[in-house]
């Protein structure tokens, strides 16, 4: 199996997640980060999930799966231990051409998801191709301890200044070179060490007087 890899925009998507058990629970705050429209169908529940409905951020239907919960649906995810269930979301997602993916079962997927690191905007999957997961996990731990949360800082900036560069002259291309330079000048590496003055310094020979480290990074929230 070669997969095809690629990043879901689910921002107000419906999605189902069908079991509310630990499995089901990982599912569905991923999906509510990643701004998805969450419905969970399942008999019983953890107490997050629980909470969430009490909170109106997901939908909760306490009862068996139906075929006609699909209706509607963008993509489905199946985190039950029940084989045959399993195997029924599969089969009635198939028909109706939905995406799906099956916990644990690569064989009833149309697509799986990766072991991720995230720090800010900056996300890397990790896939073994359904053939170890456990390994995905493995180099997932090795990856967090490289990557830290100076990356999630530097994308912050970076994607504040473009959008200033931006407004000034709509030529993504004329810009290039001064992300690549300031790469190269160290500015992550400024930003793990927490040198300010170094990256005032970066910062204002883009952008000019006045645009430093704190008023960029507070651009950067409102992006």
């Amino acid at each position: 199996m070669k997969y095809y890899p690629v990043n879901l925009d689910v921002r107000h998507h419906s999605c189902l997640v069908v079991g509310g058990g630990a499995v089901g629970t990982r599912k569905v705050r991923t999906l509510l980060d990643c701004g998805a429209v969450v419905t969970v169908v399942s008999p019983e529940v953890t107490n997050q999930i629980f909470d969430l409905a009490q909170e109106n951020r997901i939908s909760l239907k306490q009862r068996p799966y139906q075929a006609s919960d699909l209706d509607g649906v963008f993509l489905v995810i199946g985190a039950t231990d029940n084989k045959d269930l399993n195997r029924a979301i599969h089969d009635d997602a198939r028909k109706q051409g939905k995406l799906c993916n099956i916990a644990d079962q690569p064989d009833l997927c149309n697509f799986i998801l990766p072991s991720i690191i995230e720090r800010g905007d900056l996300i890397i999957a990790i896939s073994t191709s359904g053939k170890s997961p456990a390994f995905a996990r493995r180099l997932r731990k090795q990856l967090e301890a490289q990557f830290g949360p100076e990356y999630a800082e530097f994308l912050k900036l970076m994607g504040a200044m473009r959008k200033i560069l931006l407004e000034r002259t709509r030529d993504p291309e004329a810009h290039r070179q001064v992300f690549v330079s300031l790469i190269d000048q160290g500015l992550l590496e400024c930003i793990r060490d927490g040198d300010r003055a170094r990256i005032d310094t970066m910062l204002i020979s883009v952008l000019g007087p006045g645009y430093g480290y704190d008023w960029v990074s507070e651009r950067g929230d409102d992006i």
